[in-house]
């Protein structure tokens, strides 16, 4: 692939991460799957690329949520700590595990989050049908 659609790839999966990581989608299930899928990089590699690409845009994100008052302070520190032990954890894990098991984890995981998605509305109405 020359150089400049490389580079215009790389800003075109950046925007789109930055767009989704922005409302809180995640920016990774756009920028790990063009990492490994049109770049050719490792498993591994692209989310820990992810990883590191997510600071920046976390903290511009969270400034503007802020700042519109959408964080509830109360209860913020019930997810960081539970989150960050699992994060430590989940990493550990995904270094022990081979690459390709790995991005298999990843793909079925967002094939999840998909139809989850997809199919939220029903999911929610099946859920408060159980909850009466």
């Amino acid at each position: 692939m020359p150089v400049v659609w490389r580079i215009i790839l790389l800003v075109l999966a950046g925007i789109a991460a930055g767009a989704l990581g922005g409302m809180g989608m995640g920016g990774g299930t756009i920028l790990i799957p063009v990492l490994t899928i049109f770049f050719g990089v490792e498993q591994k590699q692209a989310q820990a690329i992810n990883l590191v690409a997510f600071i920046p845009m976390a903290v511009a994100s969270l400034i503007v949520h802020v700042k519109n008052k959408r964080v509830e302070t109360e209860s913020v520190l019930w997810i960081i700590i539970p989150a960050t032990v699992l994060s430590l954890a989940g990493s550990l894990v995904a270094q022990a595990i081979n690459g390709e098991i790995l991005k298999r984890i990843f793909g079925g995981f967002l094939l999840l989050l998909s139809a989850a998605q997809f199919f939220s509305e029903e999911i929610n109405e099946k859920l408060s049908e159980i909850g009466k």
